[in-house]
């Protein structure tokens, strides 16, 4: 495990092909799915731990967002992980720090409006830890999509040059997408957590028996998800491009939600016509 960019540059003088996937740590099977993509595509596979301050609202988890580092790098390790950097806040924000990447249209809906700032965080880290491990590849998850076409567009708009690949969502048998705030839940709240999931999935099926109008699968997925104990913040049905509502039929779909579960706040969403390895 290194801690620092000095350490890291050394370290990529000395390797081939690197594919990379930044965590914020808690990591669980959807991050190891993730790293053993990265290891089989790559020379190597490197990852990142650090739980990001400048992606958290002052109202948000920051504090209380899962810490596990040891656990986590014994996970890494079993997923094939060859190097992992773990800074301090101080190393990626030292005393002065004041540049911030602020990311374009594709960032204001959806999370960008529920979360003022958050894509200026993670654009930033993001763009940090792509100058210091140079990686020739970076594997997001599809649970995080807007974030996934954040980067993409990102990566292109700033000349990158690093591939970014999408990689479709774990979830547990009984549908929840795993997530590092899952932990939060209680017992009692991951079974209602499970509406979120089920509504997707039921607006999947209406999509499949040829159903193409945005607000009746809008509407299906709400009837559904709105559960007790689910206090829904939005569903969207949108373009998975450009992430703009859509007002008719359309041969490609993304419908994502977001919702509170007790204090513990959730995303999700499904892909139609499309899947997320298509999406760039």
């Amino acid at each position: 495990m290194l801690r620092t960019a000095a350490e890291v540059r050394g370290w990529r003088a000395r390797t081939g092909r690197v594919g990379f996937v930044p965590t914020m740590g808690a990591l669980h099977e959807g991050h190891e799915a993730l790293m053993r993509r990265a290891a089989a595509e790559s020379d190597v596979a490197a990852a990142s731990i650090f739980v990001n301050p400048t992606q958290f609202g002052p109202q948000e988890d920051f504090r209380s967002y899962p810490r596990a580092e040891a656990r986590d790098v014994v996970l890494c390790e079993r997923a094939g992980v060859a190097m992992v950097f773990a800074p301090s806040a101080l190393e990626m924000y030292p005393d002065g720090d004041a540049t911030r990447v602020q990311p374009g249209p594709i960032a204001l809906p959806l999370e960008g409006a529920a979360r003022p700032g958050h894509f200026t965080g993670v654009c930033t880290v993001l763009t940090k830890l792509f100058a210091i491990v140079r990686p020739d590849a970076a594997y997001f998850g599809q649970k995080d999509f807007q974030q996934l076409r954040v980067v993409q567009t990102m990566n292109r708009d700033l000349r990158l040059g690093v591939r970014i690949v999408g990689c479709p969502t774990v979830r547990d048998p009984d549908g929840l997408a795993l997530s590092s705030r899952n932990g939060h839940l209680t017992a009692d709240q991951r079974r209602s957590a499970l509406a979120l999931s089920r509504g997707l999935f039921a607006g999947r099926d209406l999509w499949t028996a040829g159903e193409r109008d945005p607000a009746k699968l809008r509407l299906a997925v709400e009837r559904i998800a709105a559960g007790p104990g689910v206090a829904l913040e939005y569903v969207s049905v949108a373009d998975p491009y450009t992430l703009e509502e859509l007002g008719g039929p359309q041969g490609k779909v993304l419908i994502s939600l977001a919702a509170h579960v007790g204090k513990t706040r959730l995303i999700d969403n499904v892909l139609l016509g499309i899947e997320v390895g298509e999406v760039e």
